[in-house]
């Protein structure tokens, strides 16, 4: 089960979804974390680990896994070997995961502590470390791990809350990666 975000936080949990027809972005659409939302932008970003600086305009045409998560959940410590491979079997065919760090406890602020952690059990894909909850509350998050799945058009097509799921999250990202051509 997914652990629970900062009390501060009040904004409804995303709705986990399948993915969902491709979508047009236009003027309209609504930014937020739910299924058909054009994709937040990243916000309050302290330090980038793995990689340089990433926007989420710059990440069109590619699908994106954001995954909300913290060093010391289990939760989130279970979901490393899904993400490794999805690291592993889809990086080369444009998908990009984005760790979103979202410290649960005070130690977990530390960049020095996120960046041990991310050597330590191997994760190799691009973080963004942050204490501000910003990018967290973007998206309407209240739990670690989260995940959002953006289109190519930056449009959220599929989240998961907690553990679990991985085959279906699997097919929603090769869905992804066959509208992209991949």
């Amino acid at each position: 089960s997914a652990t629970t975000a900062p009390t501060q936080e009040t904004a409804a949990a995303p709705i986990a979804g399948v993915a969902t027809k491709p979508a047009t972005v236009n003027a309209n659409r609504k930014v937020g974390g739910e299924v058909g939302d054009l994709a937040p932008e990243f916000g309050g970003i302290d330090a980038w680990i793995n990689g340089n600086p990433l926007i989420m305009e710059e990440l069109r045409g590619q699908v994106v896994l954001i995954d909300f998560w913290t060093y010391t959940c289990i939760n989130c410590i279970n979901t490393y070997p899904f993400l490794k491979d999805m690291q592993a079997k889809y990086a080369d065919k444009g998908l990009v995961i984005v760790g979103v760090h979202s410290p649960e406890f005070e130690f977990e602020k530390s960049y020095e502590n996120v960046v041990a952690a991310t050597i330590k059990d191997d994760l190799v894909w691009t973080m963004a470390q942050y204490n501000d909850f910003i990018t967290w509350r973007r998206y309407d998050n209240r739990y670690w791990p989260s995940e959002f799945l953006i289109d190519k058009d930056g449009v959220v097509r599929y989240t998961h809350i907690g553990e679990g799921a991985y085959a279906e999250t699997e097919i929603a990202i090769q869905e992804l990666l066959a509208e992209i051509g991949s």
